[in-house]
């Protein structure tokens, strides 16, 4: 698949991930370059959905690094359990934080963010990276949400 998204005219988060996750998954379907399906998760769900930042960190050594995103600059590197993503791949779970500046540790690389998801990414039983969504808006994030950008790193962790 390559082009455009073709999403419903409907703001209702679950109807635009039922449209959304196939095509995500026809993006990956048959590239195996990580980087390449990484860049095309993070744009067609930054696109989607007009969140501040989508993008990846992956585990290298001691450190969360930055990969493929969409958005304002980010931070390069996060350390194991510091910060929300930090914390997600510690504890290797999903993350969805309200308010950032109520989660101790948070690390600010936008002022602009207020609510944040972190989804890792599990490739044999161990946390290989994260998938990280910050928003403009206070508690933007839910269990719909959750599940589907679950979803989503299921399908890329088969590309580690």
């Amino acid at each position: 698949m390559s082009g455009s998204l073709v999403l419903p005219p409907s703001t209702d988060r679950e109807t635009l991930y039922q449209a959304l996750l196939p095509q995500i998954f026809a993006l990956v379907d048959g590239e195996q370059d990580l980087i390449a399906n990484l860049a095309n998760a993070s744009a067609a769900l930054h696109a989607s959905f007009q969140w501040l930042w989508v993008g990846f960190y992956l585990v290298k050594n001691d450190a969360l690094v930055l990969g493929p995103f969409q958005g304002p600059i980010a931070c390069t590197r996060i350390p194991f359990g510091k910060g929300v993503c930090g914390t997600a791949w510690a504890e290797c779970t999903t993350l969805i934080v309200d308010d950032v500046n109520q989660f101790p540790g948070h690390i600010a690389c936008s002022p602009d963010s207020r609510a944040e998801i972190v989804v890792p990414i599990i490739k044999d039983h161990t946390c290989v990276g994260v998938l990280d969504i910050d928003s403009r808006i206070n508690a933007d994030f839910s269990v719909i949400d959750r599940l589907a950008l679950e979803a989503v790193t299921q399908r890329l962790a088969q590309c580690f």
